[in-house]
């Protein structure tokens, strides 16, 4: 009879533990996976993996960061089992329905025709600029500017420096910004001759 209160009392602490930092599994792991029922089975896997040595989790000193990092190792381990490559899910990090969400937040709903064209083309190079990025490039610069991930989270989840995180930033602003140029060149060039 007493093992049931231990048990449960275990697993309320676990939960609680857990609880704050689900939602930022979620949306990594569907970041990962570019799924919705992926994304839940995998951070269900990691926390299944997890319970019974919860002791690790209790005496990390920032545990969003450590999950994540698990959750991360735990999908290429996935990724490698299943013969496929590691990029390949990470660079769809942008989902067709999210990335149109995203974009049609930058829509203001009181911009005249010409600005709501010009708010279009605007997105569609930034669409554009985006996939053309390499999947890496894209990864880190989604997680870091839309999702707004720490450098620090980054580089900790990653496992690779921290200085490494800054300078693979650095490399994807300026690819972000040729990309935006060469996309948004012939648009500048026609309202220049426009005006």
């Amino acid at each position: 009879m007493a093992l049931i209160p231990i048990r449960r009392s275990r697993a309320r602490k676990f939960e609680d533990c857990v609880r704050p930092w689900l939602d930022g599994m979620y949306r990594f792991a569907y970041r990962l996976t570019g799924q919705r029922e992926d994304a839940e089975d995998l951070v269900q896997d990691v926390l299944t993996k997890l319970f019974p040595r919860a002791g690790e989790l209790y005496a990390v000193e920032r545990p969003g960061a450590w999950l994540n990092q698990v959750l991360y190792r735990h999908f290429i381990d996935l990724t490698r089992k299943r013969g496929r490559q590691a990029d390949r899910p990470a660079s769809a990090l942008m989902s067709e329905d999210a990335s149109r969400d995203f974009l049609d937040s930058l829509v203001d709903s009181g911009v005249d025709p010409e600005g709501q064209l010009e708010t279009t083309r605007l997105q569609q190079a930034v669409a554009t600029a985006l996939d053309s990025l390499p999947p890496d490039q894209r990864t880190l610069l989604v997680l870091h500017e839309v999702d707004g991930w720490r450098q620090e989270d980054i580089a900790e989840v990653l496992g690779i420096a921290e200085g490494t995180v800054k300078s693979r930033l650095h490399r994807c602003r300026v690819s972000l910004r040729k990309n935006m140029a060469t996309e948004l060149e012939p648009f500048i060039q026609g309202r220049r001759v426009g005006k």
